[in-house]
């Protein structure tokens, strides 16, 4: 079953503009529940720019986008934001945890807005804790812990709402080699568990840990 698909997608910035841009041209995608797939690419080849659209944070500028079968184009906003938070987990390279919370509020803020009393969300996020190794780590504010384990909050954020598909933006671009490795692991072992699992990355290494590497190059798939 495919969980994404696409049919002819475009997009252009600043269309009849003079600095008019091509980002992505014509793709043809469709990825398999429960594949890993890394999209791979130079920078600014359109590797996230695809990410945004196919994860309905960006709409194309021609072309169509199904999820789960489902095509999203005359969606609304309100119901594209109610599908990401049903469908989707994000996970980013710059964290985008609020430093002031605990990394048990930051975990369990995404259940809190979905209506969860405190208690279950609290219940689920120190589950979440252990299952991404932060034992012990649930009342410590963000800022004191390191860049790794931001990570693994973010991971654990994107896992709260108990996502199908989870999205990751450079996941290992702002850690040390070891450190992108152990994050490596926890969204592979999230794969093996049945989430789908998209990540965008520059770094040929943590590519290749995917079951299938999407090239991107002038924003048009090279090599799927």
């Amino acid at each position: 079953m495919f969980v994404i698909r696409t049919k002819n997608l475009q997009k252009i910035f600043n269309k009849g503009k003079k600095n008019e841009f091509s980002a992505i041209k014509g793709i043809n995608l469709s990825i398999d529940e429960g594949e890993f797939v890394a999209i791979t690419g130079s920078s600014g080849c359109g590797k996230s720019t695809l990410l945004n659209l196919i994860s309905t944070i960006d709409s194309p500028t021609e072309g169509k986008i199904y999820i789960y079968d489902k095509e999203i184009s005359n969606m609304s906003d309100d119901e594209k934001a109610i599908l990401r938070r049903k469908i989707f987990g994000f996970v980013f390279q710059q964290f985008n945890l609020i430093n002031s919370l605990t990394v048990l509020e930051n975990i369990t803020m995404p259940m809190r807005l979905e209506g969860l009393n405190s208690w279950k969300s609290e219940e689920r996020a120190k589950f979440l804790i252990n299952q991404v190794g932060l034992e012990g780590k649930g009342n410590n504010k963000i800022s004191e812990i390191s860049g790794g384990q931001m990570q693994r909050v973010a991971i654990a954020r994107a896992l709260a709402n108990n996502p199908k598909i989870i999205l990751a933006d450079e996941p290992t671009g702002n850690l040390d080699s070891k450190s992108g490795m152990q994050i490596m692991e926890i969204l592979k072992d999230l794969n093996k568990s049945g989430i789908t699992l998209i990540i965008v990355t520059h770094d040929l290494n943590i590519a290749n840990t995917a079951e299938r590497i999407i090239k991107i190059k002038d924003g048009e798939i090279v090599e799927s």
